[in-house]
């Protein structure tokens, strides 16, 4: 009887750190999402081409004909 009370006892405590370790890996993952660490800071000025995003293409004054 006593091994059943033992063994229910760590089922318990094991269930219930789950569900600790759970909420604080939610409570983590929610503080990390609130945060946009990629945008840079609007005082920060880049030179072009250090930008995160490619430089898009600009058209030249010639013209290609196929």
């Amino acid at each position: 009887m006593e091994t059943l009370i033992v063994i229910a006892a760590v089922a318990l405590l094991i269930a219930l750190g789950m569900r600790l370790i759970h909420r604080l890996n939610a409570q983590h993952d929610a503080r990390i999402a609130a945060h946009h660490f990629s945008d840079p800071f609007p005082a920060i000025f880049r030179p072009p081409g250090h930008g995160h995003h490619p430089p898009a293409e600009q058209p030249s004054g010639r013209r290609v004909t196929p």
